[in-house]
């Protein structure tokens, strides 16, 4: 099955450093600074974006250590915040509670808080599925009955079969807060494995269940552990277990997919090592950076210490690895020609007739035909097929990664074989360099098809036999225009391909082996988020949304010439009439001359008068793709507030391949913070907006394209949203993954990338704007800053050193500072990055900062 993802959810003045100097000081500002007043200096002119609040914020005083400076390749730069960086302090928690209390006092001031909650809530409350994908002879699918904290998985026999309950995390947690992370379900349906995160932490609690029970026991080990429940009503060890649970040990499941052998005896995963005594802390709020990935087998009924280590590699302790087990293609039919004192096995293959060992050969089912006087046995339920498992390692972000590959089948006794030894897995290296992206499609024997951007920014679909790994051929060519999203196998020798067009999707039935178009598939411009089948399936499921499209859930019959494509499931939400809404697609023309594309959704026939609240969302990076979907609090905001929302596509997405990617990352960061500033100026300027009605939001690398824009262009917003944001462009890969980040960023070890990072580097470049521009009333625009405690992905100390920064150079250190738009922070409570947060922290938190948007913006409420 491939799950396609909207991919939305796992990331500048110029510098003010010299370049012949070594003693330049950088600082978040100079203390020299302090309570000075500047209210003489404009006692007629008003500021640009009048403070909503009737009386000026009163911040908390967080302590300023000036003796922290730090030399980067000759610059000095200021670090007075550093103390922030601990989650554990006594002094960070108090400033954390100061601002929690700050922030809660503001938004009692927004009227509109409780009615937004109120709305969306209902909006919300409605019946919600995905995709069904199959596995052994049972159908597995996600509901949600609308306010359900987690959406439930649900098995049954059949399509027509009673659906049951067979995982509901909402059962783990009072308060909804345990949630699935992963999933995977063994060859023949007999068992469930999955990853349960606590708090919206990267980390994952692995368990395993036996489907016909559906009974699991409460589990109470740490984050550092894992338990794995093997249940069953008989006595046979693994293939008929006793009742009972077993806890096993994996430390530090982190990263990790997991991915079964086709006997179910046991599955790959991935982990770090086991922390050293001390150093366990509550999941999800540690700092410290993850280094020395590995990949291991579990043996079910076993305990972890048995388990296989598979593959590490400690000279490269920032390589992370992944374990994948082929679904090889299977067999059509078996000839076996009777000799008189041999017998020969052969069999039909997609590409050649093979000549293969008489140990694959097993059946009792055999018609016996004669060919030319020859006896012959056709036999045509007999599957033979090799299993493969394949090694993806990568070191970062990019779209490139090495393989390696395993044959299992040189193993008589499958994974049993490697018990006991000392040895990694003998892999094969395929590729062993980081230039290129490949992702197996499919593979029939020792010939596999992948999705590669070798040579191919915008993908492609090659073919090579691992027999003559030098040899690659085309199977479907990159396209001149579109992106080649997607490719799934299906049907036996087909592919669901799908195409990014100017930001649309396109999807198509094309044949596997030749890579020909063979149907179009009819949808509507949006999304395809997932794309459920395998290549034995000839029924596919396909989910479609777009902004005015909750979902529709399509069954594509490949059976027939032209495939029988109809609605399977459609979500409705009650109350939502889209033909109160328009959406358009529009390109503006950004710094440097490119075309970027900005979708606007509005209420129909809107007047552009430049009255409307607008709302601009961004992210900007890491190949990421922002494509239409459906959210509830975009309706309630444009149906209630008035209110344009807008998305736009700058560079470093994937929107345009990686050619647009590279565009918007390491030295070429800039370009997404001149796409998203012109996409602002040209909602200005054609009336849909105006300064102080706009707000821009973004999350986690989106984050970062908010703090930079907001330091740029102060002048230009009137509000601004950033969700977890990387702010400290200079520090951010000593904490956690974020090494990983700087294939896009780039790292302040190096002298060239420094220079790159602290000219946009959000925590570096806060500066008072009536100071830069004495000549005109600017102050930075109403801005909410948004983190969790459990967010170990983009650690909270950005958030936290930015906010105490901005703080204190655009009010605390001033008597009477022209700064009254305040500033302040959102930080919840057992959240983390985004991931697995129940539906009620969604709609408090959607409440909260679309209610300071509204506020602050002077939105009206229309009933």
């Amino acid at each position: 099955m491939l799950r396609v993802s909207s991919k939305l959810v796992p990331l500048l003045l110029q510098s003010v450093t010299s370049s012949h100097t070594h003693t330049h000081l950088i600082s978040s500002y100079s203390t020299s600074r302090l309570f000075l007043s500047y209210s003489h200096l404009f006692p007629r002119r008003p500021m640009a974006s009048l403070s909503a609040l009737p009386h000026r914020l009163q911040y908390p005083t967080a302590r300023r250590d000036d003796s922290i400076v730090e030399d980067y390749h000759g610059v000095k730069v200021a670090d007075p915040y550093r103390w922030l960086e601990d989650p554990d302090v006594e002094e960070v928690k108090e400033f954390v509670e100061k601002q929690v209390q700050l922030t809660n006092s503001v938004l009692q001031q927004c009227e509109t808080r409780s009615k937004l909650s109120e709305k969306i809530t209902k909006l919300f409350d409605h019946p919600r599925y995905h995709a069904p994908f199959r596995r052994g002879d049972k159908y597995f699918y996600f509901h949600n009955s609308g306010l359900q904290p987690q959406d439930t998985l649900y098995v049954q026999d059949s399509l027509e079969g009673e659906p049951e309950v067979l995982l509901d995390p909402n059962a783990l947690s009072e308060d909804g807060t345990i949630s699935l992370n992963t999933l995977s379900i063994s060859e023949d349906a007999k068992y469930l494995a999955y990853g349960l995160s606590s708090s919206g932490s990267d980390w994952v609690t692995i368990k395993v269940m036996r489907i016909a029970d559906k009974n699991v026991e409460p589990d109470t080990l740490s984050w550092v552990s894992v338990t794995v429940f093997l249940v069953s009503n008989s006595n046979q060890l693994r293939n008929e277990l006793p009742l009972t649970v077993v806890n096993l040990d994996m430390f530090q499941v982190k990263f990790s997919s997991i991915s079964w052998t086709h006997d179910s005896k046991g599955f790959f995963y991935s982990r770090y090592p086991a922390p050293k005594d001390g150093e366990v802390v509550d999941a999800g709020t540690e700092t410290n950076s993850n280094l020395y990935h590995e990949l291991y087998y579990h043996f079910l009924g076993t305990d972890q210490s048995e388990d296989i280590l598979c593959w590490r590699d400690p000279e490269n302790p920032k390589y992370l690895f992944g374990g994948s087990v082929t679904d090889d293609g299977k067999v059509h039919f078996i000839v076996i020609a009777l000799e008189l004192y041999d017998i020969s096995v052969f069999f039909l293959c997609t590409h050649e007739i093979r000549k293969v060992q008489e140990q694959y050969f097993s059946s009792e089912d055999f018609t016996v035909i004669n060919v030319i006087g020859f006896p012959l046995l056709l036999c045509p339920i007999v599957h033979i097929s090799w299993k493969y498992v394949l090694l993806y390692i990568s070191e970062g972000c990019d779209p490139v990664n090495k393989l390696y590959y395993f044959d299992m089948s040189e193993l008589p006794n499958g994974m049993e074989s490697f018990r006991n030894k000392s040895t990694l897995l003998p892999f094969v290296k395929l590729i062993d360099n980081f230039d290129a992206q490949y992702h197996d499609i499919a593979n029939d024997g020792t010939v596999f098809t992948f999705l590669t951007n070798k040579d191919a920014p915008k993908y492609k679909l090659v073919r090579v036999d691992l027999r003559e790994p030098t040899v690659w051929s085309e199977v479907l060519q990159e396209s001149e225009n579109d992106v080649l999203e997607s490719a799934c196998a299906v049907n036996g020798n087909q592919l669901i391909v799908s195409y990014l067009s100017d930001v649309k999707y396109i999807l198509q039935v094309r044949d596997l082996e030749t890579g020909l178009l063979l149907h179009q598939l009819p949808i509507d411009i949006g999304t395809v988020d997932e794309v459920s089948a395998r290549r034995k399936d000839s029924v596919v499921f396909i989910s479609f949304t777009s902004f005015l499209t909750p979902r529709i859930i399509y069954q594509c019959d490949l059976r027939t010439n032209i495939p029988d494509m109809k609605i399977f499931r459609e979500i409705v939400v009650p109350g939502f009439d889209r033909s109160e809404f328009q959406v358009k697609q529009v390109f503006v023309t950004s710094k440097d001359g490119t075309k970027i594309p900005i979708f606007i959704v509005a209420k129909k026939d809107i007047r552009l008068d430049g009255s409307h609240p607008c709302l601009l969302y961004g992210y900007g990076g890491f190949n990421i793709s922002l494509t239409p979907s459906f959210a509830v609090s975009r309706i309630v905001l444009t149906r209630h507030l008035g209110t344009v929302f807008c998305i736009a596509n700058i560079r470093g997405g994937g929107e345009y391949g990686e050619e647009w990617h590279k565009a918007g990352s390491l030295a070429n960061k800039q370009n997404c913070f001149d796409d998203f500033i012109s996409a602002a100026e040209y909602l200005v300027s054609t009336g849909y907006t105006q300064p102080r009605k706009l707000c821009i939001e973004g999350g986690s690398n989106g984050g970062l394209l908010i703090g930079a824009c907001i330091n740029q262009r102060p002048d230009l917003f009137g509000c601004a949203l950033a969700h977890v944001g990387v702010m400290d462009m200079l520090r951010f890969h000593k904490f956690t993954i974020g090494h990983a980040w700087t294939t896009d960023y780039g790292c302040s070890d190096k002298e060239k990338e420094f220079h790159w990072l602290i000219k946009y580097s959000p925590l570096h470049n806060v500066r008072r704007p009536w100071e830069q521009q004495p000549d005109k009333s600017i102050q930075y625009p109403s801005t909410m800053l948004l983190t969790a405690d459990h967010d170990d992905r983009v650690v909270p100390l950005h958030s936290l050193k930015l906010l105490a920064t901005m703080q204190y150079v655009l009010c605390t250190s001033l008597e009477n500072s022209p700064q009254t738009n305040p500033i302040i922070g959102r930080i919840d409570c057992k959240s983390g990055h985004g991931a697995g947060r129940p539906t009620q922290k969604m709609i408090d938190e959607a409440a909260d900062r679309y209610s300071f948007m509204a506020k602050m913006l002077d939105a009206q409420w229309i009933d």
